[in-house]
């Protein structure tokens, strides 16, 4: 989040309606009001307070900052989702961190934590090569998912690794939209080596004896 300058004159109310995705809990609702009253800079029209999360099990507090219609920042930040089922531990701690450094604003480590995953993967999957490009080609003969999916691996991998090396300059232009794509697209490769097979274990088992 780029610092925000507040001039200072300030006013009480109640504050703007808050529908995020819980950051704790991963439920999606119409945050509820803490206390009475937001504060607001009447210069700026910025809105800041804090709201508790609607769901009944969770009731996690947030602190927000917003403009107009738009949610500037909360804290703790929103999280991406993606489902977690069939994952091995160790690829799921990885990918796990890396999402967690995007909602941080912490790009290049979360660029360095998805390259960390594929490498995961490959070990997980036995993929035999002295780097994680042959690692990475071992794999495509390894598993069946599409070819776009393989060649995928291979430009997150770029990503990653520019971000990994001090020497390289192109790390220094990963941002948020590179690496929100970034993160759908592991999410994908995720489906396809682990759980499009779960998938169609459950739906095998709804068929009648």
């Amino acid at each position: 989040m780029k610092n925000i300058k507040l001039s200072g004159n300030f006013s009480s109310g109640q504050g703007p309606v808050i529908n995020l995705r819980c950051p704790i809990c991963g439920h999606n609702g119409t945050f509820e009001r803490i206390g009475d009253t937001d504060l607001c800079d009447i210069n700026i029209a910025i809105w800041f307070g804090q709201r508790k999360c609607p769901n009944s099990n969770c009731r996690g507090h947030i602190f927000y900052i917003q403009k107009q219609d738009k949610t500037l920042y909360t804290y703790p930040p929103e999280i991406i989702n993606f489902n977690k089922d069939g994952i091995p531990d160790n690829v799921l701690f990885a990918f796990d961190e890396a999402v967690k450094c995007h909602s941080n604003s912490c790009f290049i480590a979360s660029a360095i934590m998805i390259r960390k995953t594929l490498e995961e993967i490959c070990v997980d999957r036995g993929s035999k090569g002295d780097n994680l490009k042959k690692r990475l080609q071992d794999l495509g003969a390894k598993i069946l998912i599409p070819k776009e999916l393989i060649e995928g691996m291979d430009e997150l991998r770029l990503l990653g690794n520019d971000a990994a090396h001090i020497e390289s300059h192109t790390f220094e232009e990963i941002g948020k939209e590179e690496i929100e794509i970034s993160i759908e697209f592991t999410k994908e490769i995720l489906k396809g080596v682990y759980q499009y097979e779960g998938l169609l274990s459950k739906l095998r088992g709804l068929k009648k004896s």
